[in-house]
């Protein structure tokens, strides 16, 4: 990969961590405005479970931003786009889809047969 193809993944993943931060930031404000002091119990019990939903969303977000900042790593350290396995180069095909990725297509394929096969155990 060129150094131009390195910052532009660079780049993308910077947005993509801004954009989810800023995604976090509006939903702590919007859950802080927000009253659970419903007077029916239906409306309180749909904010509840509303709420629990965001926060799962917002959850599942965080650990994808632990992702991105490892991706950042990467390149910062010259492994982005090499498979952790093959230590062969990720295709930008794949790293278009997947900026995060750190096994190449074949290896994914493995690792997910290799998951079906004990999961079925």
């Amino acid at each position: 990969m060129n150094p131009l193809q390195v910052e532009y993944f660079r780049q993308k993943l910077l947005r993509w961590r801004q954009e989810l931060l800023q995604e976090s930031s509006e939903t702590l404000e919007s859950m802080q405005e927000e009253s659970l002091a419903q007077p029916d119990l239906t409306d309180r019990a749909s904010l509840e479970t509303d709420r629990a939903i965001e926060l799962r969303a917002r959850d599942r977000e965080r650990k994808l931003i632990a992702k991105i900042d490892a991706a950042l790593q990467r390149i910062a350290d010259g492994s982005y786009g090499y498979c952790e396995v093959t230590e062969e180069p990720i295709s930008l095909r794949r790293l278009e889809a997947r900026p995060i990725a750190t096994l190449s297509l074949e290896a994914q394929e493995a690792h997910e047969r290799q998951e079906r096969l004990h999961r079925d155990d």
